[in-house]
């Protein structure tokens, strides 16, 4: 199946200027105090609903693989996932001991209900709206019950959108949305996921928008489905093209 015109411009985007992104952020969380602690709650909500066992988690839109390998010092088993092969290719260099793909949000090559947790950081906002209740239809799908979900992207007073025609001196088509806490949370209550928290950041240095984050989680007492019967695969097998 032909993947969806923006998924293919996302690829080839960050094809395009994954080296200069992956030297300009080698990891951006370093001096985010807000985000760090946020990714610490959502590794400790990961593993109160996980139980006796940590099923894997997957950081989805994983870039030059920092948050991935921050999920990994944290203790949980975890794989990347990107729509960029060059990007899972330099991700793979930086980070040998851990598992990049290159994958789509829109269709995760994953079982039902095997995912311990999803962490997106900003890679929801290439995502355009007719197609963001898919993606968050889908994150329901590979979820256990229970397990959480962070989301962070760009906000405003009000949804925006704008396109890139260049960035590093490369020529590319790259849409950016930013959408209002509401929007999402409404976007994610449909897809049958639960908000746990908000939280809303303002704009930093060089910074023209604030940061807003999500934590939800799928309900934890979803009955859950008959696992086989579910599709084939197993966890971290992302071969599908797609969205980072």
């Amino acid at each position: 199946m032909r993947a969806p015109e923006f998924l293919q411009s996302t690829q080839a985007s960050y094809d395009a200027i994954a080296e200069a992104y992956a030297a300009e952020h080698p990891d951006s969380l370093a001096g985010r105090p807000l985000e760090r602690a946020l990714l610490t709650a959502f590794v400790e909500l990961a593993r109160v609903s996980a139980g006796p066992g940590q099923p894997p988690v997957a950081d989805v839109g994983s870039g030059p693989g920092y948050v991935t390998a921050r999920l990994h010092e944290a203790g949980l088993p975890v794989f990347g996932v990107d729509a960029s092969p060059r990007m899972v290719a330099l991700a793979r260099r930086a980070h040998p001991e851990l598992r990049f793909h290159v994958g789509s949000m829109t269709a995760l090559d994953l079982p039902d209900e095997t995912l311990g947790g999803i962490v997106a950081l900003y890679s929801i906002i290439h995502v355009p709206d007719d197609h963001l209740p898919s993606v968050f239809a889908e994150f329901h799908r590979v979820l256990l019950p229970g397990a959480p979900v962070l989301l962070a992207f760009q906000s405003g007073d009000e949804d925006g959108h704008q396109r890139l025609t260049e960035r590093y001196g490369q020529e590319i088509s790259l849409d950016y949305h930013w959408r209002t806490p509401d929007t999402v949370a409404a976007h994610l209550t449909k897809a049958g996921l639960s908000l746990h928290a908000r939280v809303l950041r303002e704009p930093g240095p060089g910074e023209k928008l604030p940061r807003a984050f999500l934590l939800a989680r799928r309900p934890p007492g979803e009955p859950a489905a008959d696992r086989a019967s579910s599709s084939s695969g197993t966890p971290g097998e992302i071969t599908a093209a797609g969205s980072g």
